[in-house]
């Protein structure tokens, strides 16, 4: 796509989709290397992210708990720390401005940064 007599428009597309989860692996060594699901383990509760290790069994965010110990029975639930996800990800925005102040906020864990003009 062209914008601005000739020059292209470039886009960097950000997916942070296990950003919790990989939160909590960072902060807390024991989980490195396993199956992990922000969320609730409970028979409603729902996998708000899932690590990278989980996501080889087919978890994936917004899946009912229960499906994902049955596709992953090894799983580890841990309650998420929305405080600390907040922080965080303020100082990657933080970090994303010094490239570029056109920040699209997709959704909460997806940004799109503009960085041409």
């Amino acid at each position: 796509m062209m914008c601005c007599e000739g020059t292209e428009r470039k886009i960097i597309h950000i997916d942070m989709d296990a950003f919790y989860a990989s939160v909590e692996q960072r902060d807390n060594p024991e989980l490195r290397g396993k199956p992990i699901a922000v969320g609730y383990a409970e028979e409603r509760g729902v996998v708000s992210a899932a690590s990278y290790e989980a996501r080889r069994y087919g978890v994936r965010s917004a899946m009912a708990s229960t499906k994902a110990k049955r596709m992953c029975p090894q799983l580890i639930f841990v309650h998420g720390r929305m405080e600390v996800y907040h922080e965080i990800s303020r100082q990657i925005h933080e970090i994303f401005h010094e490239y570029t102040l056109s920040l699209i906020h997709i959704s909460e864990p997806t940004r799109h940064l503009r960085i041409s003009y």
